[in-house]
Order: structure tokens, then sequence, then C-alpha cells
């Protein structure tokens, strides 16, 4: 019996300290998570109150550790930005024009290496070796369409008004495939190439083979007079009496270049297909994934996918226009993605992503080469 009574008092008196050792993992992950996420409000308190806000997502294996706005979506009618908000993406549209050109690789419909006058023959004949391959590395030396409009253009230019102003341009900056230069009018053609293949404005063509079948169901290449963009940002720049807006200018409505609309929460559905089989085959993602060319450009030195810039075990594309600065960075080893919109003209965002996605990786094994 004394025996029996000494082990109970034992285990009784040593339950708490029990409990508690049992507890303490989850006390320092609770205060893990605490320090994480008043890291993250000092990282995103510019864009906070009655200011252009922005939407942050983090998702670590499929899950959204981080999902919420911050500031306004609309300065005037003081709507608060927010997880279904949709932001201009501005160049982070490319990997969308570019998955759209291997779709219907992957269907047969064309060839990466079809020389780009197969589907626009009006171009002139220095355009005779350019491939769509080279397009969508940012090496085929075509010339930039915003330098070539001048300053008396009047409306707004589409992605058929860039092809007729390259139908009038003889020159390159470079014999094709010979070195890298970031091209809008590249994927301008592209997106003009998508609708002669496929039969399908390119618009119907994104909807019906990419934003449907993954549940993107707010996403849009925005054109004036289609269909409205649900739960709109709008796009302002600072100025000397504080915000004004400044959501569209005279390349706002080219749509291969940066033209789609999207929202962190539709993101975070395109984020998942890269990790499955759902859109592309595994030769599909390894051409838009792969060190295509490298290049030696701000921010960083990294390589061109098709869509995608590839650093050491990261993805990432900036989007900048008019009113609009976005980010999305992957991790793919750790299954780690930031995305960052915001409706502003600075910053750039991508620095806030990486250190927002650094107070994550802590708890992960380092990425591998």
């Amino acid at each position: 019996m004394r025996n029996r009574f000494c082990l109970r008092s034992i285990a009784v008196m040593w339950r708490p300290a029990l409990l508690l050792m049992l507890a303490l993992p989850l006390l320092a992950s609770a205060a893990d998570a605490d320090d994480r996420q008043a890291a993250i409000d000092r990282l995103m308190q510019p864009y906070d109150g009655d200011v252009p806000g922005a939407s942050l997502l983090v998702l670590k294996d499929g899950r959204a550790l981080v999902r919420r706005g911050y500031g306004r979506a609309d300065l005037e009618r003081g709507i608060a930005a927010g997880t279904d908000t949709n932001y201009r993406l501005a160049s982070v549209s490319k990997q969308f024009t570019a998955a759209a050109i291997l779709l219907l690789a992957q269907d047969g419909a064309l060839s990466i290496d079809d020389p780009v006058k197969r589907w626009l023959p009006s171009l002139p004949a220095v355009a005779d070796a350019i491939s769509l391959r080279q397009l969508l590395a940012h090496t085929s030396g075509v010339l930039d369409y915003e330098d070539l409009m001048g300053a008396s253009w009047q409306g707004q230019i589409r992605d058929a008004g860039v092809l007729a102003l390259l139908e009038r341009e003889n020159r390159l900056y470079f014999p094709p495939g010979t070195t890298y230069r970031y091209s809008n009018s590249g994927y301008a053609l592209l997106a003009l190439v998508v609708e002669r293949a496929s039969g399908m404005d390119f618009p119907a063509f994104l909807h019906a083979r990419i934003f449907a079948p993954l549940g993107m169901r707010d996403s849009l290449a925005y054109v004036a007079g289609g269909r409205d963009v649900p739960h709109r940002a709008w796009g302002y720049s600072q100025a000397a009496q504080g915000w004004e807006r400044t959501d569209q200018n005279i390349y706002s409505a080219v749509l291969g270049d940066g033209g789609i609309y999207s929202s962190i929460d539709d993101l975070a559905r395109w984020d998942a297909a890269w990790y499955d089989g759902r859109l592309f085959d595994d030769a599909t993602r390894a051409l838009a994934l792969g060190r295509q060319v490298p290049v030696d450009t701000a921010p960083e030195a990294t390589w061109y996918g098709f869509g995608w810039r590839i650093a050491e075990g990261r993805q990432w594309h900036n989007g900048e226009s008019i009113g609009f600065r976005n980010t999305l960075v992957r991790w793919p080893q750790q299954h780690l993605t930031v995305v960052l919109l915001s409706n502003r003209n600075d910053p750039t965002p991508y620095a806030t992503a990486q250190a927002i996605g650094a107070l994550f990786l802590d708890e992960i094994p380092a990425a591998r080469p």
C-alpha cells in the first residue's frame, strides 16, 4: 500500500512538470509565430492605414500561413484591400502568356521552335530567324514598342498595335539568340501567336485553359468594354499633395506583357498547379522553369526561364506598371511561396517578399543547389 501511495504521490507531484514539458514546444512555437507576425506587421506597415495597400499571401505545403490585406484598394471609396482584391499583375502576367504558348506546344498545336513568322507573317524580313523560344526567353532582339510610339501617341496601344509598329522596323537590337534583353514587345507578339494558333482571342484562351480549370474565378486579361474586374484595386502614385490615381497609361491595354488581373487567393491556385499535372506535364514544367538564358541585371544575377526568373532554389517574377508593384516568389524545394501585390507606384516589393520568406525559411532545411 505504501509503495502504491508513494507512486501515486510522485505521479501527482510530477504531473504539472510533465504537462509543462509537453507544452514547451507548443509554447515556443506560439511565441515564434507571434514574433514572426510582429516582424511581418513591421515590414508591411507602409501599406497599412488610409493609403494604397497590398495583399499578402504566404503558402507552405499548400496551406496559407499568412493571408490578408493591408490599406486600401480604392482610396476614393475607402474600400479595404483584401484577399480577393484583384490587382493588375503587370509583368507577373508574362508567366501566364508563356504558359499559354507551352500549353499549345503540349497540345501539338505549335512548337516553341517555330519561326515567329509562321504565325505572324507580316513581320519584316529581319524577323526571319526569330523563334518562339527566343521570344519566350527574351533573346529575340525585337525592338521595344514603348520606344517606337513617340510622344504624340494618342489613346492606348494594344497587342495588335505592337505588331503594327514592328512591321515597319526592319532592324533588331542584336542577332536573334545571341544575348538577353528583356522585351515587352516579345510577349505582346506571343499573345498574338496564342490567338493565331488556338483560334481564340487571348483572354478567352486564358480563361478556358488556365483560369477556369484551376478555379481562378476572378482572374482575367482585362479589355476595356469587356468583363469588369471584380474586386478591383485601383493604381496610385505618390504626388506632392498625397496619392493620386494613376491606374492606366498608354501601355496598359497590351495584354501579353502585363494585362492580367488576379488576386492572392487565385494565385494560390496558380502556385499549386506547378507542383502537379493538372495543367502541365513534366517536360513542360521543365521548360518553363529551366535555366534558358543567364540574366546579369538588377535586382540580382539570375537565369530566365519562360516567364520566370530562376535563382538558386528560388523562382520569381516582379511586375511593375503605372500604379502597381507586385512580386511572386517561390522556394519550390521547401514548398514555400510568398505573393505580395500592391496598388502603388513604389516600392517594388521583391525585397519585402524575400524578407517575409526568410522568416519562414528559418524552420526549413536550407535549399540545396
